[in-house]
């Protein structure tokens, strides 16, 4: 019996074989899972209805589950305003750096070898893609409670 409020298996299993380094996508309904992931992440879709599961919550039992070292977000064309989705993600992943990318750049960093894992959800705001970068577990460990 597991301790950890992370339950889903296929992204328990990526997550376990993942290492320092390792890349995990956090993709809204709008991304192209199929063709912008790199050949060797596993695909999770939890994308059963438009709303019903977003980017954030899976942020947030991520965050409790994984030491995160640093993300990237995707953002509009030049002059345009920063998506809401993109301030929740700097506020939640604080004070862990978050690099802004285009949407082309974002892409392609998603397309890299280090990508363990893309996890497609049912979000609905536009820009509500996130890229984390899996850190370094600190010393110690963690007591069942």
């Amino acid at each position: 019996m597991l301790l950890t409020e992370l339950l889903h298996p296929g992204i328990l299993a990526s997550l376990t074989g993942a290492g320092h380094g390792a890349r995990v996508l956090l993709a809204d309904g709008h991304y192209p899972a199929s063709t912008a992931t790199g050949e060797r992440a596993r695909t999770v879709h939890l994308n059963l209805a438009p709303g019903l599961l977003d980017v954030t919550t899976v942020l947030d039992v991520l965050l409790r589950a994984l030491p995160v070292e640093s993300a990237h977000v995707m953002v509009p064309p030049e002059g345009e305003p920063e998506p809401s989705a993109v301030a929740g993600y700097r506020s939640a992943l604080a004070p862990r750096p978050v690099t802004a990318l285009d949407r082309a750049a974002f892409y392609e960093a998603a397309r890299s070898r280090d990508l363990a894992l893309a996890v497609v959800t049912a979000d609905t705001r536009t820009y509500a893609n996130l890229l984390l970068t899996i850190g370094v577990r600190t010393e110690g460990i963690l007591e069942p409670r």
